[in-house]
């Protein structure tokens, strides 16, 4: 087995013609990462992204070959999937108002080109969700906003169709099986690459606490910072520390380890419906 890649999450490996894809227990904030890891936190992001793939099954196929026929030491952790030549682009999909796109709203009026109403407050739900796509940046940069333009001039108009369709049918689908178990998906980011067919297929992480916002449907209030069930909680405490959002990131403090943990976990309870 070979490490081909190390990320800020993920570790990469290939093994008999796949890719061995590992998630560890790193945590990143603004695309630096933190020094301190969040137990359980990768087996926590392939439970669940493990459990997503079969519900979306039908909309777009998936990398993954086996989640067992995987090293011992990197059980429960980690899955076998097929090679894909991935498309360099984060395609995000938002059906509520923050972070980023928050920003980006209260300085043009619009997220990534796309024009949005006057009036919205943070939180708020968006008329219709809206496709987002930012840059995929190396380690120690940062994505930036593009507009859907941007990605027909990179990867052809044909292939940003079928990305804008299939991330905003994958939104809408995991965001209503969310709903019906009280947490919203505020949003999401998905990563696609193409199959030796050719084929557009759904890889990496999907609807996570790393790649997604959620938050419980009984508590969200627009106009506010919401409770989040995602990595908000550390990022607000790092943001907090007055931290300049650069490396070295700051040591985080056990309070705010055990309680990030208790989040992700939660978030896999809620929307499973498993216990953990």
């Amino acid at each position: 087995m070979k490490l081909i890649h190390s990320g800020k999450v993920r570790d990469v490996y290939e093994d008999r013609g796949d890719i061995i894809l590992v998630a560890s227990d790193r945590v990143s904030v603004y695309d630096v990462i933190l020094p301190t890891p969040i137990p359980d936190k990768g087996k926590v992001l392939t439970r669940l992204s493990l459990w997503w793939f079969e519900q979306l099954a039908d909309i777009v196929p998936n990398h993954i070959v086996s989640a067992t026929d995987v090293p011992a030491e990197f059980a429960g952790r980690a899955v076998r999937c097929r090679r894909l030549d991935m498309i360099p682009v984060e395609c995000i999909a938002r059906g509520y108002l923050a972070g980023m796109g928050l920003k980006e709203y209260e300085r043009d009026g619009s997220v990534s080109g796309v024009p949005l109403p006057a009036g919205l407050l943070e939180g708020s739900r968006l008329p219709e969700p809206i496709f987002t796509p930012t840059t995929k940046a190396q380690l120690g940069a940062h994505d930036e906003f593009i507009t859907f333009d941007d990605v027909m001039s990179q990867e052809g108009s044909d292939v940003a169709a079928e990305l804008r369709r299939i991330t905003l049918e994958i939104y809408r689908r995991g965001a209503e099986i969310a709903r019906e178990r009280g947490v919203i998906i505020a949003d999401t980011k998905l990563e696609f690459g193409r199959d030796s067919d050719g084929r557009l297929v759904l890889g990496d992480e999907v609807l996570t606490p790393d790649s997604s916002r959620f938050w419980p449907l009984d508590d969200w209030k627009p106009g506010r910072p919401q409770f989040a069930f995602d990595k908000q909680y550390v990022r607000d405490w790092a943001t907090g520390t007055g931290w300049d959002k650069t490396s070295p990131a700051p040591e985080v403090p056990q309070e705010v380890v055990d309680v990030t943990r208790a989040r992700y976990i939660e978030a896999y309870e809620r929307i499973t419906g498993r216990s953990w």
